[in-house]
């Protein structure tokens, strides 16, 4: 059997030091350094290498080989050293790293720009190549890989198949028109948008094509980048960002509300379970009340009501609203986080919206007015999921088409999924940005994704 980290060097990672409960005894550790404390016959590292939140303390003597070098060791640059665990008098810390040497791999400059210990979302969003070297964004990042993965296992568990569906597209799944073009550069410079014969786009949404798998394997979902055009500058708003699509042939609405809530109490549980220590910064620094709303999430059942109940609730409300509330009305996020945050006091699913403010492919209820779909309400975030049963009538479908006004021979692949063993079929889209700022209490989008893509901003 092969040793699946055969392929790495001998080194030891900070993570496995410090939650070893016996000293692992003579180890190699490499990362980079936080702070250094000099004094007249030692000297202390805080070396950290992005395996966790603490650091290791790392201490050197005269005696320790590279300790004449000391001088040239500076807050960011990389180091390797080599020594031997020891229990550790200090407080807050179980072992310590005494050093027999170290050795500079890679130096940092007087300008490094990490000198101070606590700096602006605003300012860090400036150097988006260098914030996860700080604590709060590394957390961030080692949380979204753990959610991303705790998302995949959810639906594996369950039976759900992972399609990858095309980034590049000739559709656009909302209809709101909010779509990047994509084209060719020509030798000479110039544009030309004929690479595949027609207009091309990013995608805006991985659903109508994971329909499709849906209506052949039962249980599918996608989970990869969606791209919006829109002009927005807001705190929610990205023009990149990754969306969890799951899609379920022979479920009906109720189904769907069943699976997306199971979902959002399971990544909460699992966030509080397996990223303590990470989430211990955000609810230390960020939201005090985070473990309570997490709690609240994962084990309470989700309160419902109707679009017709919530406007019912909002117009009754004495909130002085920036937008006005009346039956027909998209809800905005001051709506939604009422609901969510005074009203319920919980997470909220409201249903059947009219059909004037949703996609063509949702299904039409019996009223003629409102279709079958479903918006997830979480405090502070506002919506979080959003999703429906899908129209699976044929002639339902393509007169909803004709009435958007939509190229119908466009979707005639689409159509044919309606001709072809029709079948009752349910899913949704969960954002996975603003799930986590759900999960950490950060209010802006671009601070929870690597290099955030809004107006005017393409910068690394």
């Amino acid at each position: 059997m092969h040793d699946h980290q055969s392929f790495l060097p001998a080194r030891s990672r900070v993570s496995e030091i410090l939650s070893a409960e016996t000293s692992l005894g003579p180890v190699l550790v490499s990362g980079w350094v936080r702070t250094i404390r000099s004094y007249k016959d030692f000297a202390f590292l805080e070396l950290n290498d992005g395996s966790c939140l603490a650091n290791l303390q790392v201490v050197l003597t005269p005696g320790t080989r590279g300790y004449d070098a000391l001088a040239s060791l500076a807050t960011g640059c990389s180091v390797e050293v080599s020594g031997e665990i020891a229990a550790s008098p200090g407080k807050g810390q179980k072992w310590e790293l005494a050093a027999k040497s170290v050795s500079l791999t890679g130096p940092s400059s007087d300008d490094y720009p990490l000198q101070k210990k606590r700096h602006s979302d605003e300012f860090l969003r400036t150097i988006a190549h260098l914030r996860p070297r700080t604590n709060k964004y590394g957390a961030l990042f080692r949380l979204r890989s753990a959610i991303s993965l705790a998302i995949h296992n959810f639906f594996s568990e369950r039976g759900f198949c992972y399609i990858h569906t095309p980034v590049i597209t000739g559709s656009d799944c909302e209809g709101a028109g909010e779509l990047f073009s994509v084209c060719t550069r020509r030798p000479d410079g110039g544009l030309s948008s004929d690479f595949f014969g027609k207009e091309a786009y990013l995608t805006v949404s991985g659903q109508l094509a994971v329909e499709m798998f849906a209506l052949s394997l039962g249980r599918v979902y996608t989970f990869g980048p969606t791209f919006r055009a829109e002009n927005s500058n807001t705190a929610r708003h990205a023009a990149e960002f990754w969306m969890i699509e799951p899609e379920m042939a022979f479920c009906d609405l109720n189904g769907d509300i069943a699976l997306a809530e199971e979902l959002l109490r399971h990544l909460a549980s699992f966030v509080m379970d397996k990223c303590s220590e990470d989430l211990s910064l955000f609810s230390r620094f960020i939201d005090p009340e985070l473990p309570a709303t997490l709690s609240n999430i994962s084990q309470n059942g989700f309160a419902r009501m109707s679009y017709t109940e919530a406007v019912g609730v909002l117009s009754n409300s004495k909130e002085s609203f920036d937008f006005p509330v009346f039956w027909g009305a998209d809800l905005k996020t001051e709506h939604e986080r009422y609901l969510a945050e005074t009203y319920c006091r919980r997470p909220v699913v409201v249903t059947d919206y009219p059909a004037t403010l949703k996609p063509f492919y949702m299904r039409r209820n019996d009223d003629e007015k409102t279709v079958a779909a479903m918006d997830i309400l979480v405090p502070r975030v506002g919506e979080i999921v959003g999703g429906s049963q899908r129209e699976e009538r044929y002639d339902t479908l393509l007169s909803a088409m004709q009435a958007a006004r939509m190229d119908t021979a466009a979707y005639s692949w689409y159509l044919d999924s309606r001709k072809y063993g029709t079948a009752p079929h349910a899913g949704f889209g969960l954002g996975l940005e603003r799930l986590l700022m759900l999960v950490t209490g950060i209010t802006n989008i671009r601070d929870v994704i690597a290099y955030p893509r809004t107006p005017g901003n393409l910068e690394y």
